[in-house]
């Protein structure tokens, strides 16, 4: 049995702004958030899971709000330090590095070395969020 939470209406719309819809649970919504790798949903109950963790970025290349090839960005400001990211034909990025991330949080989890939302760290290059392009 997994443990319960508890969450106030503000969060929990925020975790249905970010869900995509017949596909996310709360729990793989959090998932991604956190930077956390998808687990495969257990038969029985909820919605399936994607396929993979880049899924979440292969509806923003299908429909042109990313395409491949597309540098990303991340500037982090307090550090004065800016990152690059590639965006991947399935959907995943490359970092400068050339280490390769399913998830944007993912990839800047890996920069930071700590846990970090990259879907509110990355941009493209005239500044909109990722976030905000979903």
């Amino acid at each position: 049995m997994s443990p319960t939470i508890r969450v106030d209406d503000e969060v929990y719309e925020e975790l249905q702004k970010r869900a995509t819809p017949f596909v996310d649970t709360p729990n793989s919504t959090l998932r991604r958030v956190l930077g956390l790798p998808e687990k495969p949903t257990q038969s029985g109950g909820g919605a399936a899971a994607p396929s993979s963790p880049e899924a979440a970025l292969r509806p923003l290349l299908a429909d042109g709000r990313l395409r491949t090839g597309q540098r990303l960005v991340w500037r982090r400001r307090n550090l004065n330090r800016v990152h690059y990211a590639e965006v991947l034909e399935n959907g995943a990025l490359r970092l400068d590095d050339g280490s390769v991330h399913d998830t944007p949080s993912g990839a800047a989890t890996a920069l930071a070395g700590n846990s970090q939302n990259g879907w509110t760290a990355f941009a493209t290059e005239d500044g909109t969020l990722l976030r905000d392009m979903r």
